[in-house]
């Protein structure tokens, strides 16, 4: 960002030549940083007349982006690993060699705060270019209460610089350091008794995720890590099935779930616990495409289900290196045969639902901070079509024109 973020132009005003998803022509209008008003022009109430006009050109809006489950800050990156991979490694031979996780466990601790605070800022400004308005960033590579407090901190930074909403997860869960190898259940213990607390006492916390796999950790350790977060009242998300059924899914619905990601295995018992918790799916394209996974998750289960699908980068160096969300709508319509309007409302609606946000997130609505997009596309379904270009004509975050120029 070249310029600070509040130093950058109001969106107040009267915003016309829009049409929404559905193609109907609208006008908003946003006072002090938020919508006052939305509806066709021909409806505008007579007080709004002589504000200030923006003209969209007869832009596409839609609400600002949503990418609900990211990795974003980090040590170094992992692409020799992919080149490994691709010459015949197996995940064995890649680990023997220092990769995988604990190479970005290395490189993150090896990091300082301010050197993980430029590398996250370049990959952020990638999706907030093409409209993302709000973020999930997860912890998960620091592994002790000094380096995932560093990560956590980095990524409210984050948010301050580029005026942008961060949801902060901690993801101490995520793999068992080195120096607890063998010892998974007393890592568990640090991460609910030390690790936990302390960062929750300093405000880095808004919810709590674990990595419940058999190369992770079981369905009883993510229960003690759920059971902490409910003691200090922090909603959970999951990391679940993604490689096996462990049962997870159900687990996290019964502590009322924000979330339960990736869920290529989920069964139909944890379909039925996610719907009666109102616990959103959220899809992972990018982390099925790079690991050329086969297992489709049970789309059109969760469909007939009613529960809610969202759609995210899982932006991480290892196995989803994605800064496009629009690329990741794209690849849930091709890989995971979601429709159109399923796909954009994974990146909206269903994504603000997901990190807790559905109140001031997700929609056009009067009331809300103003966070929306203006395309330069024809029809909705084009969100999901392109991929390798930036159709954004502008961008409007936090009640200012943070991208383009009108």
């Amino acid at each position: 960002m070249n310029k600070p973020f509040d130093s950058l132009p109001t969106a107040d005003g009267l915003w016309t030549g829009l049409r929404d998803t559905a193609g109907i022509a609208t006008a908003i209008v946003v006072a002090q940083g938020a919508i006052r008003w939305i509806g066709e022009r021909a409806a505008l109430p007579a007080e709004f007349a002589s504000l200030p006009p923006h003209d969209g050109c007869g832009a596409l809006v839609t609400p600002g982006l949503v990418d609900c489950h990211t990795h974003l800050v980090y040590g170094g990156q992992r692409a020799n690993e992919f080149a490994m991979r691709l010459a015949g490694a197996t995940y064995e031979e890649v680990a023997k060699a220092g990769g995988g996780i604990v190479s970005s466990v290395r490189a993150t601790r090896e990091a300082s705060e301010d050197e993980l605070f430029d590398s996250a800022s370049a990959r952020l400004q990638s999706l907030l270019a093409e409209g993302v308005c709000a973020i999930e960033i997860k912890s998960g590579y620091g592994l002790s209460l000094e380096h995932e407090r560093k990560q956590l901190r980095v990524a409210r930074r984050l948010g301050e610089a580029h005026g942008v909403t961060v949801r902060t997860t901690f993801l101490g869960a995520h793999a068992l350091p080195p120096e607890y190898a063998g010892r998974s259940s007393d890592y568990i213990d640090r991460v609910c008794n030390e690790m936990l607390p302390a960062l929750a006492r300093e405000g880095l916390v808004d919810a709590v995720d674990v990595f419940c796999e058999r190369i992770a950790f079981s369905l009883e350790e993510t229960e003690r890590v759920f059971k902490a977060a409910k003691a200090l009242n922090i909603p959970v998300k999951l990391h679940a099935e993604q490689l096996s059924d462990m049962g997870g899914a159900a687990l996290a619905a019964r502590y009322g779930a924000l979330s339960c990601d990736h869920i290529e295995h989920l069964s139909q018992e944890g379909i039925a616990a996610m719907r009666e918790a109102g616990t959103v799916a959220v899809l992972l394209p990018g982390a099925y495409y790079t690991l050329r996974d086969t297992k489709l998750p049970p789309i059109e289960a969760l469909r007939a289900a009613g529960v809610p699908m969202a759609v995210s980068t899982d932006h991480n160096p290892g196995t989803s290196p994605a800064l496009s969300l629009l690329l990741m709508a794209n690849m849930a319509c091709t890989l995971f045969r979601l429709t159109v309007p399923e796909a954009v409302d994974g990146i909206t609606r269903h994504a603000a639902r997901a990190l807790g946000l559905q109140d001031i997130h997700g929609e056009l609505a009067v009331g809300r901070p103003a966070n929306f997009v203006l395309w330069n596309l024809r029809d909705a379904a084009e969100l999901a079509y392109w991929f390798g270009q930036r159709p954004v004509r502008a961008v409007v975050r936090q009640g200012r024109i943070a991208e383009g120029s009108l």
